[in-house]
């Protein structure tokens, strides 16, 4: 069964637009592990203009379900918050410092050394180590390559196809999602996946262990609360 991690980051923009702790980030955190979501995604940046690093310490002790941390390996700073909270996952992504938000996945054979060494450091930390990576098959193999336990498909291409032609938007996600199952890797997926073309995704899919979701589902529960929306998703999941 697919998992659905909840990516808290716009929660934490809104609280720090208008400053002081409202929304509450560890609240919210909190309230949607016990809406049924079964894990947390933060994807603390340098500049901490979502989640800051304060809240990934504040909420780790706090949870029960899966926490995981994306971000950009080459941030020393990173590294030090990751293997000093030790979250259950840790997903490397290569967004630069001024990217508003995640936009393309590592090249997983040109930075194989920096990958490798990464993944080595987390695994001997008991951190499952996830490698974002655009639909490529041989950025799969890569990944494979570099000692990761996973591979996060980066997912915008297909949202942004999908309503023109379902079977053409996933085609290239298929074929990488069956070269990472081949080479041994779990599979997530996340970016711009919402309530219209989740269900497809699983369907097509439906050995994706995870997906990570934030933008869309905070949204969507600006008009349907959180709780509702939750199930919503997890709804769209487990549709056959």
């Amino acid at each position: 069964m697919t998992r659905l991690s909840v990516n808290i980051n716009k929660v934490a923009t809104i609280r720090n637009s208008r400053g002081g702790n409202v929304p509450d980030v560890t609240r919210a955190a909190l309230d949607c592990e016990a809406f049924g979501a079964e894990g947390i995604t933060v994807h603390p940046r340098p500049d901490e203009r979502h989640i800051r690093y304060a809240d990934v310490r504040a909420i780790r002790p706090l949870l029960k379900t899966e926490f995981n941390i994306e971000g950009n390996p080459t941030v020393p700073s990173f590294v030090d918050l990751v293997l000093e909270v030790v979250p259950d996952q840790v997903t490397l992504v290569p967004d630069s410092h001024s990217a508003i938000t995640s936009n393309a996945g590592w090249n997983t054979i040109e930075y194989k050394s920096l990958l490798t060494d990464l993944c080595k450091t987390f695994n001997d930390k008991g951190i499952r180590t996830s490698i974002f990576i655009d639909p490529v098959p041989a950025m799969a193999e890569g990944a494979a390559a570099c000692g990761a336990n996973r591979v996060e498909l980066y997912t915008a291409d297909y949202a942004a196809d999908y309503s023109q032609d379902p079977e053409k938007a996933i085609a290239r996600y298929l074929e990488t999602a069956r070269v990472a199952r081949d080479c041994g890797l779990g599979l997530n997926a996340g970016h711009d996946l919402s309530l219209e073309n989740l269900a497809w995704f699983i369907r097509t899919i439906p050995w994706t262990d995870e997906v990570s979701i934030g933008h869309a589902l905070i949204s969507d529960a600006l008009y349907m609360g959180l709780e509702k929306t939750i199930q919503a998703y997890l709804s769209e999941i487990r549709k056959k």
